[in-house]
């Protein structure tokens, strides 16, 4: 009888922990985006960003941003929304292994802590996080999923594909990576 009080005391100390964990999540969540094209740099608040995500309306300073630097906010909206369907265990244990530190550090190029210290463990938990609310990722749910106050995302056109494209195909490859996997 005392061996079962035990146990049951342990499953509902990790089940109050697990819960503990999820509802303080949010504090620990991105709020500013700094945005980088080329020597352009300018910072946002990830709602402003996450806005512009849902509903396509530009913020007044994200106008101001995007036209500066001279890029189109519609290529910008298609990145930062087109969703990747992943199963989030199947996805942490990808991300948990060589081919995922691969993948980890080539996403890592576009979107990445501001001291580039950790990029990988940063960017591991965010994609997690952001497939268990709905089993399935996509750039501005990695943003806001981000476990640092500040993200860095570099949004430079690199060899004729803008950055965001090339983060979103890498995405796209994790995804085909799984199904080959495991048949998900």
């Amino acid at each position: 009888m005392c061996f079962n009080f035990l146990g049951l005391r342990r499953v509902l100390i990790l089940v109050g922990s697990i819960c503990l964990l999820f509802l303080s999540t949010p504090a620990f969540a991105a709020e500013r985006v700094v945005l980088k094209y080329g020597i352009f740099r300018e910072s946002i608040s990830v709602e402003e960003l996450s806005t512009f995500s849902q509903t396509g309306e530009l913020s007044r300073s994200l106008r101001v941003n995007l036209a500066l630097a001279r890029q189109d906010p519609k290529a910008i909206r298609q990145y930062l929304t087109k969703p990747v369907k992943v199963n989030p265990v199947f996805l942490d244990k990808v991300l948990n292994s060589q081919i995922g530190n691969i993948i980890l550090d080539q996403i890592s190029q576009v979107t990445y802590t501001p001291s580039r210290r950790a990029d990988r463990q940063a960017l591991r938990a965010a994609l997690v996080l952001s497939a268990s609310q709905d089993r399935q990722v996509s750039l501005i749910e990695i943003i806001k999923n981000y476990p640092t106050n500040e993200v860095e995302v570099d949004g430079v056109v690199y060899r004729r594909r803008h950055r965001l494209e090339s983060a979103y195909r890498q995405l796209r490859r994790l995804q085909t990576n799984l199904q080959d996997l495991f048949g998900v």
